[in-house]
């Protein structure tokens, strides 16, 4: 008989058909609650549908480990990818699912397991229900595995350690990292191997004029006037329904003395540029929000949370914004030093919808997006908070130099996550972060909401940068 597991709210349950295919084979289990944390990564099954032009596989791994392609495609002889998330949704819909369950016997397809899952005593299986997990045992689910082949292609999480605390260690791993997949193999200089294009004589202008304390109001608007593609973007800023200023906006200076301040367009123009200075990817994992418009929600969310903040611990507000704008600028990066691996990144990403990028692009390439990213701020000699927000935002303990302005990044990437903005699990934000920022999750919830509320607008806004 099923065990449904109490809690204080209205649990759901598993789908009507699921549970009669499981009672048909005789399998027994218990309905639990995926959001009490009560699993260990372990036992929990994660399922992906995978193809190629022989056709579906159904793949089951355990969530503490990160499903390697590579050592797939040298187990099966096949080049398999993730399933489109089109042809995933008619065949969900087909069963009436919103979820893939983990369960072979669902679909006539073939199914390879990781034969480590045998090791638990109970597992935890997606019921095709949002946050519905159906426990079974592993006697149990070796009975549902009867048509399955086993193999290892899973790497234990244990094993890839991003390195998140040793900034001074970055220019090593990164050369070794360019080092190891330059066609040659020839060691050569970080800069030179990289090959990162120059600064814009724009940003070259505007990165001065941060550093300039009598710089003016004109002074500001003659350099971003130089660049029409810029001033356009600036004035389609500030008149945009976001900011819901009163009249016409008619020029630069009307940007800035009216709407938004010499500070915001200050940082704003620097990462506009700075975002153009590398060409968007062709190559993206499904399902990923575009560019800018993670970047231009997640500045958005920064800038409300900081205003939330007491006002003796606001950071400033324009560098705040500049580091939601670019705060997945390694990305970019990446695509284009290792344009032949970054096609094996997205792959990878698409079959690990569990994971973070770090750990995946740790795996594969030695380095993460943070890593390079905040490498090529410093050697532009950008603002240090920019450097910190970039390179420790992925870790909500830092508490070093800045650390106001990575602990923002990550709450923010977190917050949107949750809404379904970026890509990644959404991972529980630590009481203690909310303590050194001076919020509550209450303040953060009413920021996101507030967001989440001018989405139209902030859309407008994405839609007329390059993609």
């Amino acid at each position: 008989m099923t065990d449904v597991a109490h809690t204080s709210e209205p649990t759901p349950h598993a789908p009507a058909p699921i549970k009669e295919m499981l009672d048909r084979l005789g399998v027994s289990y218990r309905e639990v609650n995926s959001t009490t944390g009560l699993a260990s990564n372990a036992q929990r099954v994660q399922a992906v549908l995978l193809d190629d032009a022989a056709g579906v596989l159904m793949v089951l791994f355990p969530q503490n480990q990160l499903l390697d392609l590579n050592r797939l495609s040298e187990l099966t002889g096949r080049t398999l990818t993730v399933m489109k998330p089109s042809r995933l949704s008619q065949a969900l819909h087909k069963h009436e699912l919103k979820v893939l369950p983990g369960l072979p016997t669902l679909s006539s397809s073939p199914c390879l397991y990781d034969e480590r899952l045998l090791k638990e005593p109970n597992l935890l299986l997606e019921s095709g229900e949002e946050d519905v997990l159906l426990e079974v045992s592993v006697d149990d689910f070796r009975r549902l595995l009867a048509q399955a082949n086993p193999g290892r292609f899973g790497e234990p999480l244990l094993d890839i350690q991003p390195n998140q605390t040793r900034p001074e260690a970055d220019d090593a791993e990164i050369t070794r990292a360019v080092t190891h997949f330059t066609a040659r193999r020839i060691k050569q200089r970080l800069d030179e191997t990289l090959e990162i294009p120059p600064l814009s004589k724009t940003a070259e202008k505007i990165i001065k004029l941060r550093v300039n304390p009598e710089a003016t109001v004109d002074d500001l608007a003659g350099v971003v006037e130089t660049d029409p593609a810029l001033a356009a973007q600036v004035i389609s800023w500030a008149s945009s329904p976001y900011y819901a200023a009163p009249g016409k906006i008619r020029s630069v200076e009307d940007a800035i003395v009216r709407v938004l301040g010499f500070d915001l367009v200050i940082n704003l123009a620097l990462g506009l540029t700075l975002g153009k200075t590398i060409s968007l990817p062709k190559d993206n994992p499904q399902s990923a929000t575009p560019y800018w418009k993670q970047s231009i929600f997640t500045a958005a969310v920064i800038e409300g949370l900081a205003r939330a903040m007491p006002r003796k611990m606001r950071p400033e507000m324009g560098i705040a914004y500049l580091c939601g704008l670019l705060h997945n600028f390694g990305y970019l990066v990446l695509a284009h030093v290792f344009p032949p691996h970054f096609s094996l990144i997205c792959r990878h990403v698409e079959a690990n919808p569990h994971l973070d990028s770090s750990l995946i692009e740790r795996h594969l390439i030695g380095i993460t997006r943070e890593q390079i990213g905040a490498w090529l701020m410093r050697n532009w000699e950008m603002p240090e908070e920019l450097v910190a927000a970039l390179r420790f935002q992925a870790y909500p303990v830092y508490d070093g130099p800045n650390a106001t302005y990575a602990n923002l990044t990550f709450m923010a990437v977190q917050l949107l996550r949750a809404e379904g903005i970026g890509s990644g699990p959404a991972h529980p934000i630590p009481p203690e972060l909310y303590e050194r920022l001076g919020l509550t999750p209450e303040k953060a919830q009413e920021c996101l909401s507030r967001i989440m509320g001018a989405e139209a607008a902030l859309r407008e806004l994405a839609s007329q940068l390059p993609h």
